[in-house]
């Protein structure tokens, strides 16, 4: 079979890091005499109008390359982190195979799918890999705006949106970027929301049934276990099954909200009164009150929120 790849570069993901292993890539598939484009994004949001061009003009399915087995198959890389690859998500059609060489600051769905290799490996894979396989990604209706998203990661409402919010806001983040010091921004961030996070009230629909919460303090919504660069908040989430988890923590004293957050790091915190688990296939999620809102580390401004989870599955090529 003969491909042509089509490397869709984010430079500025983690800090950089994508120009880097972008660069690399390009050398390493120069040197093989492999036939590539390259194709960078230039501002925020670009990739949704790279994706929709090469959808329009180059990209097919899957199934349907399957029928006409001797043109090039033409496939997508995407080099970059999660957020480049929520917007690619979100803008191509799901029997679209996706190769995926990730170049973030967190990579955790890189991470839950274990390809966290180098990307001189994840090259090899890709050029040797014979067929696309499905993989869960987390759907997301919101009722509200009635449109749908998929996410790669997580969604959440309370201390991680806020902490989200708050690093992408910050005048310093660029400027700890500029120095590899990304994770600085991301600490600050979370001990200032830790601080001013106040607890909320929160439905969760789970089997028919309304659960009340009225203190929540975090709420994420997840179907492998990682957020925030490698944190196991969801440690019994698993990728490979379609079923989606919600956590919840209670607000506490800070006293005992600082010794969850070290039973969070010994991977213990399961086991906390405060801390509450839903698994199932379709979740739903309802906040009243207004609160930050984050997607695959994308923010979005408080609102109230009335939101629905289910399971989609992706072409990937792994």
């Amino acid at each position: 079979m003969k491909f042509h790849y089509y490397l869709l570069i984010n430079p500025i993901a983690g800090g950089g890091n994508g120009k880097k292993i972008g660069e690399h890539i390009v050398n390493l598939m120069n040197q093989k005499n492999l036939a590539f484009t390259v194709l960078k994004t230039k501002y925020p949001l670009h990739e949704a109008k790279i994706i929709s061009n090469l959808v329009s003009s180059t990209l097919v399915a899957w199934d349907v390359h399957t029928k006409n087995i001797g043109n090039i198959f033409p496939l997508l890389v995407v080099i970059g982190g999660d957020g480049t690859l929520h917007q690619v998500i979100n803008s191509i059609e799901k029997q679209i195979p996706i190769a995926y060489i990730p170049a973030g600051s967190g990579n955790d769905f890189a991470r839950s799918l274990k390809i966290s290799q180098s990307p001189q490996k994840l090259l090899e894979n890709i050029i040797h890999t014979t067929k696309p396989h499905n993989v869960n990604l987390l759907s997301c209706y919101d009722h509200n705006k009635v449109t749908q998203s998929f996410c790669v990661n997580n969604v959440g409402i309370g201390l991680d949106a806020s902490i989200v919010h708050a690093t992408n806001h910050s005048s310093a983040k660029q400027q700890l970027y500029k120095y590899k010091m990304s994770t600085l921004s991301y600490i600050r961030s979370a001990l200032q929301g830790i601080l001013k996070q106040e607890n909320f009230p929160i439905k969760i629909e789970y089997q028919h049934q309304i659960y009340h919460f009225q203190h929540a303090f975090l709420c994420t919504v997840t179907n492998h276990p990682y957020f925030g660069g490698g944190v196991k908040i969801a440690p019994m989430a698993d990728i490979d099954e379609a079923q989606i988890d919600l956590v919840l923590v209670e607000k506490q004293s800070f006293p005992k909200l600082f010794y969850l957050i070290l039973l969070l790091l010994l991977q213990k915190h399961t086991k906390s009164k405060y801390f509450h688990h839903f698994k199932a296939d379709q979740l739903g999620l309802i906040s009243p009150s207004k609160q930050f809102l984050q997607k695959d580390g994308e923010s979005f401004d408080k609102a109230s929120y009335n939101l629905s989870f289910s399971v989609v599955n992706q072409l990937f090529w792994l």
